[in-house]
């Protein structure tokens, strides 16, 4: 595995939800009707920033509202965590309250992160509301079919709201447990592994340690590692493959350090390959949903011209398949990834 300096572009535009993708949304019940959006979140006139336990600047900050809007919003709140969680009950918020609101003014998307506490016990928990980015949907949609991971979120004209997803930081893990005495770091380097094969197939990228969380569940006899995205603003939009290769980025550095340790080259394929069979079981089981998905897609623009004649050359060459030069779009990839990976497993 290699280390490199891998340019984002940090200025992607948002796209709009188009017709194809609003009809699959729907279809699938992923459209809902919210009381608040999440421009009305944005009717605040000053902030204050938001510190973490040490007093160190978590590039958060607090909206400060008028107290009669703050109380509607809170309100409105409430009725989108019953959305998302109870589809509208909202007896499930009987006894919850909005503990607190903080928006984050970089990235994409730039989220708005609320805090629900169950007043009764003071059991808290979060979820976020964007601004609506079809990219971004279709990498939650591509998430739940071609991983092993389930996303919770629904959608509203300009609005995306998203289940919290729970997990160490990948960059905080790298820093202050990855080499915990209890944890077996083999376990670790096979799942960086198997994470990095499902995005360079769904075309997932930046996913450096900071936008994917490491989940860690005790077993019998060890640890169970399962690496998730929590950032998919960058589904395929950029050209350049190593962007779709966790592996490059140096803030990754410490997983593929452990992997170039505890990997020899059988391994690494054989996860590869144990990954890419997971992979085919899970798009034979939701044949209808991706090509659905697939069908919403060519309905669209989500990348440039330029970037995707970029990808599919560098993916032909990755791959040494000329048949990436017949794709006209983004998920003309991600179909012809998921093509040769069937085919693969095949043989």
């Amino acid at each position: 595995m290699e280390i490199d300096d891998v340019k984002i572009s940090r200025k992607k535009p948002i796209f709009s939800v188009g017709i194809g993708l609003l009809k699959y949304l729907k279809m699938y019940q992923r459209e809902a009707k919210l009381p608040i959006s999440y421009y009305d979140l944005l009717d605040f006139q000053e902030t204050a920033p938001v510190m973490d336990k040490y007093g160190n600047d978590t590039f958060w900050e607090t909206p400060l509202y008028p107290p009669h809007l703050q109380d509607q919003l809170y309100e409105g709140l409430k009725v989108v965590y019953a959305v998302l969680k109870a589809s509208g009950n909202t007896r499930i918020v009987q006894h919850k309250i909005i503990d607190r609101i903080e928006y984050c003014a970089f990235g994409n998307t730039k989220p708005f992160r609320v805090r629900i506490v169950n007043r009764l016990n003071d059991v808290y928990d979060y979820f976020y509301i964007k601004q609506a980015d079809a990219s971004r949907i279709y990498g939650l949609e591509l998430e739940e079919i071609l991983s092993p991971n389930q996303v919770n979120y629904v959608y509203d004209r300009d609005t995306l709201v998203e289940e919290h997803i729970v997990g160490i930081p990948g960059d905080m893990f790298s820093k202050d447990r990855i080499e915990h005495p209890d944890y077996n770091q083999t376990r670790i380097a096979k799942e960086f592994v198997k994470f990095n094969e499902r995005c360079i197939i769904s075309l997932l990228g930046d996913m450096r340690a900071y936008n994917f969380v490491m989940q860690i569940t005790p077993d019998f006899d060890d640890f169970q590692f399962r690496i998730r995205a929590i950032d998919f603003d960058q589904q395929f939009y950029e050209g350049n493959p190593k962007v779709y290769m966790p592996q490059f980025f140096k803030e990754n550095f410490p997983y593929v350090k452990l992997c170039m340790e505890h990997l020899n080259d059988k391994t690494v394929l054989q996860y590869q390959q144990e990954e890419r069979s997971s992979i085919v079981h899970r798009v034979r089981s939701e044949r209808h949903r991706i090509k659905d998905l697939r069908d919403a897609s060519q309905t669209q623009q989500l990348s440039t011209d330029e970037n995707i004649i970029q990808l599919r050359e560098g993916y032909a060459r990755y791959y040494g398949n000329d048949n990436y030069f017949r794709c006209k779009s983004m998920t003309d990839i991600v179909e012809l990834n998921v093509k040769n990976v069937i085919r693969q497993v095949q043989l």
